[in-house]
Parts: structure tokens; C-alpha cells; sequence
């Protein structure tokens, strides 16, 4: 069953990247790479952790790289699809399908939504991992944030995220965050579990080009 499962996930996969190939070949050669680089840096009592992420994408073609993401000593590939417009409400939808290994590893689909409204934005990034090795390892992450920019610069909001990198004993692990940008780099600051034992900080700088 484990493994029938595995194959569909994998003639999922091809089939979407096939799809995803089809409709960006007539945009990409218009299109220029847009690229970000993202470190996050997790402060916590006993030990810090660092999580750098890479992105580019180019037209409606998104990839993706990420590092200690999903576990520590994990490294994940993924490829997408952006699905995106609006003017005074603008959306991105990107759908995506990757790969894990390291200390995790498996086959995962992800999603991505961005929902931005006159200053508010409402942002979520949602995966499940299918282990390769044990069916119990089959995990559901989720990392959401609710913000509100008075200015271009400035942002501030709440944040709340699913995970197996930190443990605590907090099911659900909520937060405040305030960040700030100039010119191409953004710096956002997030205080996790106040009041609680599990508190820690984490800083994300990112970097656009």
C-alpha cells in the first residue's frame, strides 16, 4: 500500500512539473529571474539554529531551497507553479511539489498563498512530508502570518506556525512580529510563545534581487 501510495505521489509529481513546464514556456523567455535570499535565525534558550532559504522565480515558474527547514541537518528542493493578479486586492497562488533529505526524508507537496488588501496581508505556507523511511513520520507543517504595513517600510502583526524543528510543549506556537525594509532588504523580528518557558526569537533578514 506504502509504496502504491509512493507512486502516485511520484506520477503526481511529474505530471505537474510537465504542467507547469507547458505553461511557462511561452512567458519565460520574456521573464526575468526575480531572486531572494532569506536568512532566518533562531534564538532559543540552549542552542540557535540557522535556516536559510533561497527562491527565485521567473514568470509563473517558482524554485525553491531550503536548509534545516524541515528538520535540522535537512535539505529540500521544490518546484511551483505562481498563480497570481489583482490590483487593490492581489493575490499569488503557488502550488508545489518537492523533495527531502537529510535527517527527514521523503517526497512533499506544499502550498503558498499570499492575500494582500490595502495594507493588510495575509500569508501562509503549508507542506506535508510522506517519509521515505517510516509512514509515522508523515508530517503536516504550517507557518502563517497576519500583518498590517502603515507604510511601505513598516510592518507589524501576529504569526503562528506548526513544526517539528523546535521543540516545545505547545501544540500551536503564536507570535508578534514588527519588521522594516530598505532598498532591497527586509528585516523582520518575531518573538514566539511570550509569557510561556518555550519563549524564543527569530530574526529574518531577506534580501531581493
Amino acid at each position: 500500500m506504502k509504496k502504491t501510495a509512493f507512486i502516485r505521489i511520484g506520477i503526481g509529481f511529474v505530471l505537474f512539473y510537465s504542467f507547469a513546464a507547458a505553461q511557462e514556456q511561452d512567458t519565460v523567455s520574456t521573464a526575468k529571474w526575480n531572486q531572494t535570499l532569506e536568512i532566518n535565525l533562531y534564538l532559543m534558550k540552549d542552542e540557535s539554529i540557522l535556516l536559510p532559504i533561497y527562491q527565485t522565480d521567473r514568470g509563473k515558474l517558482h524554485l525553491e531551497a531550503r536548509y534545516n527547514y524541515e528538520d535540522l541537518k535537512t535539505f529540500s528542493a521544490w518546484i511551483g507553479y505562481n498563480i497570481k493578479s489583482g490590483n487593490s486586492f492581489e493575490y499569488i497562488i503557488t502550488p508545489m511539489a518537492g523533495g527531502v533529505v537529510g535527517s527527514t526524508s521523503g517526497i512533499a507537496a506544499g502550498l503558498e498563498l499570499t492575500f494582500d488588501f490595502k495594507g493588510f496581508e495575509f500569508y501562509t505556507e503549508m507542506e506535508y512530508i510522506f517519509d521515505l523511511k517510516e509512514k509515522e513520520n508523515d508530517f503536516y507543517y504550517n507557518w502563517t502570518d497576519i500583518t498590517y504595513a502603515p507604510k511601505e517600510w513598516l510592518w507589524f502583526g501576529l504569526s503562528a506556525q506548526w513544526t517539528r524543528l523546535y521543540k516545545s510543549d505547545l501544540e500551536i506556537e503564536r507570535g508578534l512580529l514588527v519588521g522594516g525594509s530598505l532598498k532591497q532588504y527586509e528585516l523582520t523580528g518575531y518573538l514566539y510563545n511570550l509569557g510561556s518557558d518555550d519563549f524564543y526569537i527569530i530574526f529574518t533578514l531577506s534580501a531581493n534581487f
